[in-house]
């Protein structure tokens, strides 16, 4: 069966959930922003007490984001591979995960595209989960809370507060044009040792759990 695409960035956003096997995927700038707009979700979604970890070795962005939400984290000890799941909550930072698919069920998993990531874009990311409403609320507050992309935001009702962090269409094209050359080819395999322990930088003030 053959489907039509209203613009690149849902046609990558198909290509990138059929290869991690994930039933939605959710394109953004970066894949900061992704965990950011998953992290408000959780927020807003309900009263759960959920335990913000952060691993010491990781992207700085990270624990930044994480202060500018305002929320009550720590550091531990992790010696992960591929991916790390945020506290007890069903993130997952998947930023450098390339493996075909991979999609945990139940998560709400971030991928990256960053310039050093196997899918190179210069940046962009995608978001994947497999629940609709989810998905949906994803859609609408990575771009302003607008729930169509291909109309004017004037002529929506527009019910969501949301965040500027659209995917663009020229990074989408650039994805879809390099998409076919990704999947053939063998990913670099990335764990903890790749990243400092950010713990010992002063600007984190913060102690470690164990």
């Amino acid at each position: 069966m053959m489907f039509t695409y209203n613009n690149p960035i849902e046609e990558l956003e198909a290509e990138i959930a059929d290869f991690f096997d994930a039933p939605y995927a959710v394109a953004v700038d970066c894949c900061t922003h992704g965990i950011e707009l998953c992290l408000r979700l959780l927020k807003e979604g309900d009263n759960f007490d959920y335990v913000y970890t952060c691993p010491t070795h990781t992207y700085l962005s990270i624990p930044m984001t994480f202060e500018k939400l305002n929320l009550d984290w720590h550091f531990v000890e992790e010696k992960w591979e591929d991916y790390y799941v945020i506290g007890n909550t069903n993130i997952i930072d998947a930023a450098v995960l390339w493996k075909k698919d991979s999609y945990i069920p139940s998560s709400i998993m971030c991928v990256s595209f960053q310039a050093k990531k196997h899918l190179s874009l210069g940046k962009g990311g995608m978001i994947l989960c497999d629940d609709v409403e989810s998905a949906d609320i994803l859609r609408q507050i990575r771009y302003d809370g607008r729930p169509d992309l291909n109309r004017p935001w004037a002529d929506q009702k527009i019910q969501l507060f949301g965040y500027h962090y659209q995917m663009t269409y020229e990074t989408a094209e650039l994805g879809l044009g390099k998409f076919d050359e990704a999947v053939k080819t063998t990913p670099r395999k990335w764990s903890y040792k790749d990243y400092p322990n950010l713990s010992h930088y002063e600007i984190f003030n913060k102690g470690i759990s164990h």
